[in-house]
């Protein structure tokens, strides 16, 4: 079995910063892209960033300079840095990760439960 399990959400003041964790544990033989994607009340999940294995990165235009994604491939863990935040940065932050658990399998693509994330004075 393959579990995210991501931290470091709350609220925060406009122009404040967090710092979102995000760990993939269990049977796991490699994981290749991790992502943070975000869902607003209302609206439809949408990606954050993304990063490959390799630190190749990409970022939705809303959070370009503001948002930095990386990735520590020993800890299977990915990070979501996430400064001079908006009151439209609030949603659910949600981790996603391509895992293969054996040379046996192909990858699968699992999700977090999600942590909420607040901008608010």
């Amino acid at each position: 079995q393959v579990q995210l399990v991501e931290s470091g959400g709350g609220l925060v003041q406009p122009g404040g910063s967090l710092r979102l964790s995000c760990a993939a544990s269990g049977s796991i033989f490699s994981v290749n892209i991790m992502a943070w994607y975000r869902q607003a009340p209302g609206k439809e999940r949408e990606l954050v960033a993304a990063i490959t294995r390799g630190s190749y990165t990409t970022y939705a235009d809303s959070v370009k300079g503001r948002f930095t994604i990386s990735r520590d491939n020993a800890k299977n863990t990915v990070y979501l840095q996430m400064n001079s935040l908006k009151p439209e940065d609030t949603a659910v932050y949600y981790c996603n990760a391509d895992i293969q658990r054996s040379t046996l399998e192909y990858e699968n693509t699992y999700w977090g439960q999600g942590t909420q994330v607040t901008v608010s004075s």
